[in-house]
Formats: structure tokens, sequence, C-alpha cells
């Protein structure tokens, strides 16, 4: 089983324009989140799907500087964007990541990317659950992506991708589906460290500045602590 992962990624965000490529730690987001992602174990394969929008070149460019295969496709209509760029790279099963969780810990996409093979699962996620926002690792099966790309017609379930699959907001159409939801002991869900806003940056620049340069959640965790003001700070999600 060949697993590829497909990370989402543009200029042009409503909140925080530009955000892939501002830097921490010294590199550009999107050049940082792609490191870290490199260090999965059972990752094969890493695309960056962007737009076909001018703006969005520079994304293209970095890929490239990055050894990582880019595909452009519709802005908005993100679902179809990844359903274009698993069947041109005949990808199957696909982990979904996106370019607002540059803290994204490589242990935690292995883990659900195990979580996946050892069952008969068509999607697992680790979100939803008790993990900090920007840790969020999605796995599922081409012939998920495809039943939601036919079936899924809310604006919002296309912008999302996996809204139809994981079936989290019914209002928005759930399909039938075998899904699975990793969770722990201990809700970690109230920490935020993904990147929307001006602030969610102060945060993230801060906190990853004083972590080592193999950071694991749980390093960045235990500094938060420390000052609670780099948990992050929860923002209403867009309706």
């Amino acid at each position: 089983m060949k697993v590829v992962a497909i990370i989402s990624a543009r200029m042009t965000s409503s909140r925080l324009p530009g955000k892939s490529l501002m830097k921490i730690c010294g590199d550009p987001v999107l050049q940082h989140m792609l490191t870290r992602v490199k260090r999965a174990k059972l990752i094969d394969k890493i695309i960056v799907a962007t737009t076909v929008n001018k703006t969005d070149d520079c994304i293209s460019h970095l890929c490239k500087k990055m050894g990582v295969s880019c595909f452009r496709g519709p802005e908005q209509d993100v679902l179809k964007r990844y359903y274009l760029a698993a069947r041109k790279y005949n990808v199957d099963p696909i982990v979904r990541l996106t370019a607002d969780c540059p803290m994204i810990d490589p242990a935690l996409i292995d883990e659900t990317i195990s979580v996946f093979k050892k069952g008969k699962w068509e999607y697992v996620t680790n979100g939803h659950g008790h993990y900090p926002d920007g840790m969020d690792t999605e796995i599922f099966t081409f012939s998920a992506l495809e039943r939601a790309h036919l079936k899924a017609k809310h604006t919002f379930a296309r912008e999302n991708v996996t809204t139809y699959i994981a079936g989290n907001i019914p209002k928005y159409g759930k399909g039938k589906f075998k899904r699975h939801t990793i969770k722990r002991n201990k809700d970690f869900s109230h920490i935020r460290w993904t990147l929307d806003t001006a602030d969610d940056l102060k945060i993230i620049r801060e906190l990853t500045s004083k972590l080592p340069k193999n950071y694991s959640w749980m390093d960045a965790l235990s500094v938060a602590t420390k000052n609670t003001r780099l948990l992050g700070t929860k923002v209403t999600k867009r309706k």
C-alpha cells in the first residue's frame, strides 16, 4: 500500500492572505510543514494541491525547491482539487493535511496511517477528538473521496473536502462510510496551534522559537503549559 499525503495550500486566504509563505523559524510556513511531513515514516510521497491562480505560482516554485510534486486545480472547490490530484497521481489511500497546520507532528501522521492500515476503514482521523487544533490528520480511500466528490453539494462541504465523508456536520451532507476517530484518554482539543489569523502567527512563531528542531507536539505542550498564552485561542469557525 503506497500512502500519499496531499496538502492543500494557497496564498489567498481570506483571514490571513499570503500565510503559506510567512516565516516561522526562518522558513516559509509551507516549507516548515513540508520538512516535518517528510519525517513521517509511513508517507511515501507528498503532493501540494494549490490553485491555478497566478498568485500561487510562488507555491509551485517552493514545491520545486523542496522536491515535492505540485498539482494545480480550482480555488474554491477544494474537494474537486483533491479528487483531480488523487486521480492524476493514482493515489489510494490519501492522507489529507492542510498548510495551516505547520506544527503537524510526523508521529501523529504515522499513528493515523497505522490505525487505517490495521482496520477495514474507509476514513480515519485524529480530528474531531482529543488532539490540539493543528495536529489534524485524515486518511481515506480513493473510493470514499470519489463518492464525496460526486455527491457532496453544499459549498461548505466542497471547500472543506472531507465534511461529507466525516459526517460530523450532517446539515452539510453525510455519506455512509466506515469511519474511525482516534482519541486520547485526556482531551487537548481546547489548544489551538493552527494558522488562520495574525494572532495565530504570533503564537506559533513564539512557541516554535522555544522548541528543538525536530519537536513533537508533546514538546510544544510542555513549553506552552508554562505560558498558557501559547496554548492559543479558539476562534469561531466560519459558517
